[in-house]
């Protein structure tokens, strides 16, 4: 079939709309018809050649839609079904069979390979130019950033209908990042510290789901005043202004001499050593923010010797079949209200999204593609 998708060209290039053929979808696969998706920084890293998908092709993970037509042998959905798109897994490694499917053997040709990668039509992707060209398309399983797109059955969540489905899109990647950071990386217990270094949207998620924990010392730590309101909104105990002189002695008086858990959301690496700096004996330093391509950190090595653990996270680990409909119901509660992060673009706009986002003049963006 014919569909609109939003086409990056070349590294660093605008996204651009552009008329493509779709396949229809194979053995194990569903098309969905998307209704929106959220735009995320790893999009845009991509874009810019810090993660390997090739160029040209269709970006987009965070998408949710209506299952519009499904391939042979699948039992998962049915044509009519609401769904978020989750990331894609193989099913069969160690990894997959324990849960964790955001770890699976498999991740990198998962998410980034522009091809399917399990399947009789393995290697192949299903998005072309109409003049017949391939491109790259399967991001993440997904390349939401269109009008319809393939996907394995088995990654997709189906939800209620009752839900929003147009702003569920972002717990497949970027608000469940945050999330599950803290509720199945951390896990806090009673009286337990919490520092969330970098309060966007992954880190606000982070903050929400404290909220929803024992921890005592929620604290928040950005380089602006309007991102640390909103810490104190969703229940930030204390904040703390990264650019002040005295900032790690405001952070450890506010957890009472003692990091916990440090969640490090930004990416920078002077900032990843700082948080694991700051956790004391037995605490933990959990990596979330995505540095650029290379980029390494160090570790004082005596301090380490103290228990100390650096835990990276990915998607907020767990699986989405589980964690997705959890923080559904959450949000239903008024629990962890994430959709008051949110402002909303059309498909066109692509490029308005990722420039606000990058700018801090919205905190999530989600594309809206079509009606639910």
């Amino acid at each position: 079939m014919q569909i609109t998708a939003a086409v990056a060209e070349h590294t660093g290039s605008r996204i651009e709309l552009e008329e493509l053929s779709l396949d229809d979808p194979g053995h194990g696969e569903v098309r969905v018809r998307l209704v929106a998706t959220g735009v995320c920084h790893t999009d845009t890293i991509t874009r810019d050649g810090d993660l390997p998908l090739p160029l040209p092709g269709v970006l987009g993970h965070e998408g949710a839609g209506v299952v519009d037509a499904v391939g042979e042998g699948v039992t998962e959905v049915e044509v009519g079904d609401h769904v978020v798109m989750g990331w894609a897994f193989c099913g069969t490694c160690r990894n997959c069979r324990r849960g964790e499917t955001k770890y699976c053997d498999l991740l990198g040709p998962a998410v980034a390979a522009g091809v399917r990668f399990l399947g009789p039509r393995a290697g192949e992707s299903a998005y072309r130019r109409l003049d017949g060209t391939p491109l790259s398309g399967h991001f993440f399983g997904q390349s939401s950033f269109a009008t319809y797109s393939i996907a394995l059955a088995t990654s997709l969540v189906k939800v209620d209908k009752s839900a929003p489905l147009e702003l569920l899109g972002p717990l497949a990647c970027g608000i469940s990042t945050g999330a599950g950071a803290v509720l199945n990386t951390a896990k806090p217990e009673p009286g337990e510290s919490i520092v969330v270094f970098g309060a966007g949207a992954v880190g606000l998620a982070a903050i929400m789901a404290a909220r929803n924990t024992p921890a005592t010392a929620i604290v928040a730590v950005d380089l602006h005043e309007s991102r640390l309101e909103l810490a104190t909104k969703y229940g930030a105990t204390a904040v703390v202004n990264g650019r002040d002189a005295d900032a790690n002695e405001q952070i450890l008086a506010a957890c009472g001499g003692r990091v916990d858990y440090a969640i490090e959301c930004t990416g920078v690496i002077a900032v990843v050593e700082q948080a694991v700096s700051l956790i004391g004996m037995l605490g933990t330093a959990i990596l979330v923010g995505g540095a650029p391509a290379g980029a390494s950190f160090s570790v004082e090595h005596q301090p380490a010797l103290w228990g100390k653990r650096i835990v990276g996270t990915l998607g907020g680990s767990s699986s989405s079949a589980e964690f997705i409909p959890a923080l559904i119901a959450l949000q239903a509660q008024g629990r962890f209200p994430f959709e008051e992060l949110v402002r909303f673009y059309d498909l066109a706009e692509v490029e308005t999204a990722i420039a606000d986002s990058l700018s801090g003049e919205v905190i999530k963006p989600i594309v809206r593609i079509s009606a639910p």
